[in-house]
């Protein structure tokens, strides 16, 4: 079982925390905050009183024994980029920091976070790809310019196998998942498609490929 490290239990950290903790993960939470930490010690494996900023600190609570950490502070740039610099001084093989800015985000770059998150700048595009686009339910960036979306199968490819549609060729887009409606009404149920499996009416395709290659086929939907 993985080990997890969060610094922080704000909003962000909580929710994520949470979200680990029912997937089974081992979780190590760092707050300053004794009641944030009284409240996550009944649902993650161990919550700490802690200052982030001191290495020391973090050496001693064993935060070097995680296979991730995740920084979920961004309120407090100099908080969010020394717990950041320790981590991975102390030989954490993988750092996730949340950033509040694109300028935020570089310093984290710069002094070694493995990956960089803006939750609420890739929440809000994630809303206004799902307004803007009629043919688009969920969309996530995966990294500048790839994304992954769900969209309505376009009326063109209906009845028609992936092999017939030639989507691949067609979009440069491709198939990871179909999601149709159970027959039995148990709800979506999902399919790995092969080039044979046709593509229903009613079907939510699951795609990979680059964002432009995404926003064109969901203006053709």
């Amino acid at each position: 079982m993985k080990r997890i490290g969060i610094i922080g239990g704000g909003r962000f950290g909580t929710a994520l925390a949470e979200a680990l903790a029912e997937a089974g993960a081992d979780i190590l939470l760092v707050d300053r905050d004794r009641e944030i930490v009284q409240n996550m010690s009944e649902i993650v494996s161990e919550a700490v009183q802690g200052d982030a900023t001191q290495d020391r600190v973090l050496e001693e609570i064993g935060i070097r024994d995680c296979d991730a950490v995740v920084v979920a502070i961004s309120s407090n740039v100099e908080v969010s980029t020394l717990a950041t610099a320790n981590c991975k001084e102390l030989g954490v093989p993988y750092v996730v920091a949340k950033a509040a800015t694109d300028l935020h985000g570089r310093i984290l770059k710069r002094i070694g976070a493995d990956l960089v998150v803006h939750p609420d700048r890739d929440s809000a595009r994630r809303l206004a790809r799902s307004i803007a686009s009629k043919g688009v339910s969920d969309f996530f960036e995966l990294s500048e310019g790839h994304s992954l979306a769900e969209i309505a199968a376009p009326r063109k490819w209906h009845d028609k196998t992936l092999a017939e549609a030639d989507v691949r060729r067609e979009t440069g887009l491709t198939v990871l998942c179909i999601r149709r409606q159970d027959a039995g009404g148990g709800g979506l149920k999902a399919i790995m498609p092969g080039a044979g499996d046709k593509i229903l009416s009613g079907d939510k395709l699951i795609v990979f490929g680059t964002s432009a290659d995404i926003d064109k086929l969901a203006t053709d939907i």
